[in-house]
């Protein structure tokens, strides 16, 4: 079965091209059954977070009902970004497949090499100007949320 799920992601990797989309896509199976499948709409959307692992997390969720995606496991054309691994993270999706690796991505023009590398700098050495700014104000959000009795923990 695994192989028929990456399959239906790589399909809509190579359909998506045709729609005018980049060559992505992704499934999500919770038990054996498909929950969720979509290819990326950056360009189509006009959205650079339509990533096609985001918009099949936020489809899947929509359908199940939850945010989290415990029990689900996650099949991509291509070796997450760090914008989609994250998600996979955040999604708590149990298993992640994926077929092109980043290098075939890279080789493509598809390269998140600086994000890997900015990442690894202080915030005040990154190429996006960054600077901290009313801690303290902002903190009371964190103390309300700590606090609150009618918090969903995520």
């Amino acid at each position: 079965m695994k192989e028929t799920f990456m399959r239906m992601a790589i399909d809509l990797s190579i359909e998506n091209i045709d729609k005018g989309g980049g060559p992505f896509g992704a499934v999500i199976v919770k038990d054996g059954v498909v929950i969720a499948a979509s290819a990326n709409s950056v360009t189509n959307d006009n959205d650079p977070t339509a990533h096609a692992e985001v918009n099949t997390i936020r489809a899947a969720a929509k359908k199940l009902g939850t945010f989290d995606l415990s029990g689900c496991e996650i099949y991509s054309s291509c070796e997450p970004c760090p914008m989609c691994l994250g998600a996979i993270y955040w999604a708590r999706l149990d298993r992640l497949y994926f077929a092109n690796t980043k290098t075939d991505a890279d080789d493509i023009g598809f390269s998140d090499n600086f994000i890997y590398e900015e990442l690894e700098k202080h915030y005040s050495e990154r190429n996006l100007k960054t600077e901290t700014m009313m801690r303290d104000e902002a903190l009371e959000a964190f103390k309300k949320w700590s606090a609150s009795e009618n918090k969903t923990e995520y």
